[in-house]
């Protein structure tokens, strides 16, 4: 916010009043100078977490039907995707693996892939060539130590090619129930503009808000907060102006507040467009998005 300008006191009769206090000091060019703002009373860390419960409260009002965006049928579906989604859209990845699970529908089958056609099919999704590394030596793993199947410990998940704590959690929250917060970029940025921390290392930031949150709310506070980054909470021009949570936050105003164009910044089904998913669930209120090539 900008600092307020003192107004300047206006005439006094002579008689019967007091003396009218001096004018305001004036800035160069003339006109009032401004004075330091009367700093804010620091947020106690309990008003903190009472504002975070609420925002997430309001989060699930707005996104009743939040989900993964990334489509998948099984937890080997899911890891996969999650993998390739690495420095990618969802999108593009929604768009890239039904031609990738048709080919190599289990690990094993990955695990066997002609190195050279797995890096052509995962191409458009960037860094084709680490990727394709990182799922042949998983899928290899999960076929040698694991039987074919996704384990679903987060110990051994991390233990498995191209697969952190991030992608671990992701896999573990929306394959098999086990809840778990996905630090991307988009949930760190808006817990940071929400000041419910202020690290920036992702296990410190999970560790931070993990402590705000019962443990049943972080799969489901993870979506929200996901969706919201990347329908209006955006990282360049945030659309604060149409969000419906800006009352309760500290950084209202680093976007655009008039209403009108704010709403011109919303995305997916928010602002009448596709969604990232080719196979959204039933509840989704937007389109589904286009095959690759379609658009």
């Amino acid at each position: 916010m900008s600092e307020e300008e003192n107004s300047a006191v206006g005439e006094q009769p002579a008689r019967g009043r007091k003396k009218a206090a001096a004018s305001p000091p004036r800035a160069a060019g003339g006109g009032p100078a401004r004075t330091a703002k009367k700093p804010a009373k620091p947020e106690s860390h309990l008003a903190m977490v009472r504002r975070a419960r609420r925002i997430n409260r309001e989060l699930a009002e707005l996104y009743p039907y939040a989900h993964p965006e990334l489509d998948f049928r099984n937890p080997f579906e899911l890891l996969v995707a999650t993998v390739l989604s690495a420095q990618t859209t969802d999108l593009r990845v929604n768009q890239t693996t039904p031609a990738l699970f048709a080919a190599y529908p289990t690990p094993e089958d990955m695990a066997a892939a002609d190195p050279e056609k797995l890096e052509e099919i995962i191409r458009p999704t960037g860094f084709f060539r680490a990727k394709a590394r990182s799922l042949a030596g998983l899928s290899t793993v999960l076929r040698d130590d694991f039987g074919g199947e996704v384990p679903g410990r987060l110990a051994d998940l991390v233990k498995l090619p191209g697969v952190g704590r991030k992608t671990a959690n992701v896999v573990l929250g929306n394959a098999f129930g086990v809840p778990g917060l996905t630090v991307d970029t988009h949930f760190g940025r808006l817990v940071r503009r929400w000041k419910w921390t202020e690290q920036e290392d992702p296990e410190k930031v999970e560790a931070d808000v993990a402590a705000i949150f019962p443990r049943s709310e972080w799969t489901m506070l993870s979506h929200r907060v996901i969706f919201h980054g990347r329908r209006v909470c955006h990282s360049r021009k945030p659309a604060c102006g149409a969000c419906p949570i800006a009352p309760l936050c500290p950084a209202y105003g680093e976007g655009e507040t008039d209403p009108e164009k704010a709403r011109k910044l919303l995305k997916y089904e928010l602002g009448g467009q596709p969604g990232q998913r080719l196979s959204p669930p039933p509840d989704y209120p937007g389109r589904p998005a286009p095959p690759l090539g379609a658009g």
